[in-house]
């Protein structure tokens, strides 16, 4: 017999993702009927981005051909897939990592895999006075030019979704999705929608014991991590009052200086709240990156936001969260790009000696966008249900041409792997 637990992040630490694991029974996945693209629309450029001195990986760098929209990022093995359209090859792409110089080079100079070496740059801000050296003014800059710095228009972003679920090392689901996202402008209530365009998955549960993982929400997890139009996951009315902050350093961001400012929940805040870094634009003020997780010191209390329903004889305990969110520029206005969720959970059964270590990863990306001039806005029956499971929508991974000319995030190696190993087992099957 298979369990089912149920697990959720709770309104009341601010977090307004409100997604739910579900632990159930093991279904056999659907033959893949293969999709047939025509290549000849596009070109594929496939390269690694690396420190210049230490030859590590940086992942999560933005990739963007410039005059265009388009975009992808690096892998965790500092590795990209960028599909240009052939009406744009003739344009340049400008590479940009945290912390680094960027990088602008001529589509037509790309050699196959290419490696491209970025420097690192140390800023130092001239004549910073006290007051913007204040953390708590920076930070209520941004919420002030917050009109100013982001759109105010509605769009439709193509975005590319992954979901990997794994038990310890061993890769029990991985789902893949290619999704339209009508993105409302920050200041008015109305929730962005999704429209899923193209999934995939591999998928053998059998390897891990009694439990199935199901995650709920899908790309919704990723979307409501947008902090500027979701101010009530950090940028709440009490925000200041529920934190400290210290100003941490400065660093180049696309070849302009940039603040760096920790945030950790005050001693006298019993509930369980983040700590993290932002990173915000020297000039305009603009919140351009968040690194943060939240605070697991009371395990007791923080385990009670994230079970929503689990079997009787087992606890869930959250031992790992990391949340990423990532703006990118574009003619003066800055856009959400890129979002992260890592999140761990140990398993401990009643009468049993070993634990059982659940690892979960939720990624998106913005690979391009367009103005959605007309309002358009989705019916009943395109857009996702906010308690969705890509999973379950999703068939096989057996097209390597599956994703035509739409720009995806490269698989780690590791996931390469355990999608080769996925596939052994279900054809032995």
């Amino acid at each position: 017999m298979r369990n089912y637990l149920d697990l959720k992040c709770n309104s009341c630490l601010h977090l307004a993702l409100v997604f739910a694991i579900i632990f159930g029974y093991f279904q056999t996945i659907n033959t893949f009927v293969a999709q047939i693209t025509d290549q000849s629309r596009f070109s594929e450029f496939n390269g690694s981005v690396i420190d210049t001195k230490t030859k590590k990986s940086l992942e999560f760098a933005s990739i963007s051909v410039n005059g265009t929209n388009i975009a992808t990022i690096t892998n965790l093995d500092g590795k990209f897939l960028l599909k240009v359209p052939a009406s744009d090859l003739n344009k340049s792409v400008t590479i940009s990592y945290l912390g680094y110089k960027n990088r602008v080079i001529r589509l037509q100079d790309f050699s196959e895999n290419i490696v491209i070496k970025m420097e690192e740059s140390y800023v130092n801000l001239p004549n910073v006075s006290l007051v913007s050296s204040d953390p708590v003014f920076i930070l209520k800059k941004v919420l002030k030019n917050r009109d100013v710095n982001y759109t105010n228009k509605s769009l439709i972003m193509n975005a590319f979704y992954r979901e990997s679920i794994k038990k310890r090392r061993k890769y029990a689901s991985l789902s893949e999705a290619v999704i339209e996202i009508y993105k409302q402008p920050h200041h008015v209530v109305t929730k962005d929608q999704v429209k899923l365009y193209k999934s995939r998955k591999s998928t053998d549960y059998r390897k891990i014991d009694t439990l199935v993982i199901k995650l709920q929400g899908g790309p919704y997890n990723n979307i409501n991590m947008d902090l500027i139009k979701n101010k009530d996951l950090l940028f709440t009315e009490d925000f200041f009052d529920l934190y400290n902050f210290t100003l941490d350093k400065t660093i180049n961001l696309d070849n302009k200086p940039a603040f760096v400012i920790n945030f950790v929940q005050k001693s006298s805040i019993v509930e369980p709240l983040f700590k993290g870094k932002l990173y915000i634009d020297a000039n305009s003020y603009a919140l351009t990156k968040a690194i943060f997780s939240l605070n697991l010191e009371n395990l007791k209390k923080a385990s009670k936001y994230f079970v929503k329903k689990k079997p009787s004889k087992a606890d869930v305990i959250p031992v790992h969260t990391k949340y990423i969110v990532d703006y990118r520029n574009n003619n003066g206005k800055w856009y959400y790009n890129y979002g992260r969720i890592e999140l761990s959970f140990k398993i401990k059964w009643d009468k049993k000696v070993f634990n059982s270590m659940y690892h979960l990863i939720i990624e998106m990306a913005i690979t391009d966008w367009k103005l959605n001039k007309d309002r358009k806005t989705l019916k009943n029956k395109e857009k996702l249900k906010h308690n969705v499971i890509i999973n379950d929508r999703a068939s096989g991974f057996s097209d390597p041409e599956f994703w035509g000319d739409y720009n995806v995030i490269e698989p780690d190696k590791s996931i390469e792997n355990a999608i080769r190993k996925i596939k052994k087992q279900l054809d032995r099957s």
